[in-house]
């Protein structure tokens, strides 16, 4: 994808996770110990693209990872996600909840909200209707983690034949390491590139 031929009218900013749940000093994850200082770099890089894109007449579009209620009220958390993070708890995640909840710094520039059941943001979810409806055809990717949902996200959108650019600064992982690898990955399906670089094709 050449950033040089950027149109911000066919293009989203895709937001993965930002969520107070795995954000937030009080979330979820946090409060089970899975987080990483990394996360919080990520916030000025994506409020920064966000603005820049609304401003061109983009789209911003925010995932929410999201544990429906089943029966009586119970989480209806897949089994592999219960082995990995055994502290997430019964209405952990949510619908409606302070987890699910896109952060603050974040949440005022989303244009549509999408709920996420799973890794990728189209699995199960109304992500490519809303993007096709918009006439998206190019998709910038941020979030977290890097080797989860904007990894997964990606590769979806790549087969789907959207143009995804991962931003590299806008995402992270749950270690450095693990991060420096999976972008080093999909830079052989996809586009990488820093945040200056997709400012300056926004700015034209």
């Amino acid at each position: 994808m050449d950033l040089h031929t950027l149109d911000p009218a066919t293009t989203a900013l895709f937001i993965g996770d930002m969520q107070n749940g795995f954000m937030h000093p009080e979330g979820a994850y946090a409060r089970g110990g899975a987080t990483s200082p990394d996360f919080a770099a990520t916030v000025p890089v994506i409020r920064a693209v966000a603005e820049a894109l609304r401003a061109r007449g983009g789209l911003v579009v925010a995932s929410q990872f999201t544990i429906p209620l089943g029966r009586r009220g119970v989480s209806l958390i897949s089994p592999h996600l219960k082995a990995l993070r055994p502290f997430l708890g019964e209405g952990a995640f949510a619908p409606g909840s302070f987890d699910q909840r896109v952060i603050d710094e974040l949440g005022p520039l989303v244009d549509c909200l999408v709920e996420k059941v799973a890794f990728s943001a189209f699995h199960a979810s109304r992500l490519e209707h809303v993007l096709r409806r918009e006439r998206i055809t190019t998709l910038l990717c941020t979030g977290i983690v890097t080797n989860g949902g904007v990894a997964s996200t990606v590769r979806d959108a790549h087969t789907r034949d959207f143009n995804p650019i991962v931003i590299a600064d806008g995402c992270a992982a749950m270690r450095p390491a693990v991060h420096a690898a999976t972008l080093a990955d999909l830079a052989n399906v996809t586009a990488v590139a820093d945040s200056a670089v997709v400012l300056r094709a926004l700015a034209g």
